[in-house]
């Protein structure tokens, strides 16, 4: 009798169990890579867990070659290789198919170490180079154009270093304001020299956090600028020339009589260039206040576009859309990280404060 009773109730359990399975909706059957190859499988769906949904952390425990394996896809996706190049490796291991929300997760393991590298401390900064750039982010159902902003100092031991990077809607005051603050935040300090575009957020922000220090606008961008205000075609074709040859003079004061003599010849024929070229390149000029080995370096924001900004975009032109601002952070801090330490290993310096003859 108690064994028959049993067996009832556990018939009941099990068809309770079934009923209660039919129930539950589940997500679209996920893949699981493993050593012995890729299982599929169910997760339920849940109301509570954010936008990313449920997932079973059993999954992700006791797996340590296939967290290491995960590490590697994220180092192959973040120096841009395509997910379907890394579907062929993968296949070597018994792996058939990654989708982008495990290349997502497999970068999410990052997220503690690129963070600290983000907050960690700073010191004294001699030079800084700021400088921006726009990514295709989806934002709230929408793809906008988010700005990176992104900043290199010069070291008192002559070096560069990524100061830190941060994604915001655009180039207002108000963020590149923020980026600054956290920046000083940091412990940064010691000043002396901003080197930057001539974007008025930028400007307007500058002036406030670091009021007083010598700001160098960027030749190369200048002369840009020059050549989109030149009136015709013959003008555009040799302005540039013509202020590289101000760049060049021996001293600031020469410059500035050079440019004088510049926009004196315009002055009859394109007194709207004139004018311009008298209020805007001498922001380009301070960097004669530096020892003149640095000139070359510190005239420009080159230093930083080359570098990083090229990296960057050659990088993330995979991607093309970023599903959220977090993926797009991640992304840009790993490989600004991957710079940095290369600059910190450097065997010569980027500027030299003393006499020796050390520089790249």
């Amino acid at each position: 009798m108690f064994v028959w009773l049993w067996l009832r109730s556990l018939r009941s359990l099990r068809l309770s169990q079934t009923n209660i399975a039919k129930e539950i909706n589940y997500r679209p059957q996920i893949t699981l890579p493993t050593t012995l190859g890729t299982l599929n499988l169910s997760i339920p769906k849940t109301r509570n867990h954010g936008e990313s949904g449920f997932y079973p952390q059993c999954l992700e425990q006791g797996r340590r070659s296939e967290r290491a394996l995960m590490l590697c896809v994220a180092k192959m996706y973040i120096s841009g290789v395509s997910t379907r190049r890394v579907e062929k490796v993968l296949d070597l291991f018994g792996i058939e198919k990654i989708s982008s929300t495990q290349v997502s997760r497999a970068t999410a393991l990052l997220d503690d170490a690129l963070s600290v590298w983000r907050d960690r401390a700073l010191g004294e900064i001699r030079y800084l180079v700021l400088d921006a750039r726009y990514e295709r982010v989806r934002m709230d159902h929408e793809v906008v154009d988010a700005a990176v902003l992104s900043a290199v100092g010069i070291l008192p031991d002559g070096r560069r270093s990524v100061l830190g990077v941060q994604i915001a809607t655009s180039e207002a005051e108000i963020n590149w304001r923020e980026f600054y603050q956290s920046l000083v935040k940091r412990g940064m300090h010691g000043i002396t020299y901003i080197a930057s575009d001539d974007h008025a957020g930028l400007k307007a922000a500058r002036r406030a956090v670091f009021p007083g220090v010598p700001w160098q606008r960027c030749q190369f961008h200048l002369a840009q600028n020059a050549v989109n205000h030149a009136p015709t075609a013959k003008v555009r074709s040799r302005i540039g020339g013509e202020l590289r040859s101000v760049w060049n003079a021996t001293d600031e004061a020469s410059a500035r009589a050079q440019l004088e003599q510049l926009a004196a010849r315009y002055e009859s024929d394109y007194s709207k260039l004139s004018q311009w070229l008298l209020d805007n390149v001498p922001e380009g000029l301070t960097v004669f206040n530096l020892p003149e080995s640095h000139h070359r370096k510190m005239r420009t924001t080159n230093g930083i576009e080359r570098p990083i900004q090229q990296e960057i975009k050659r990088r993330t032109r995979i991607v093309r859309v970023f599903p959220n601002e977090a993926s797009l952070l991640r992304l840009v801090s790993a490989i600004l990280v991957e710079i940095d330490d290369e600059w910190s290993n450097a065997d010569k310096r980027y500027i030299v404060w003393n006499d020796d003859n050390d520089s790249t």
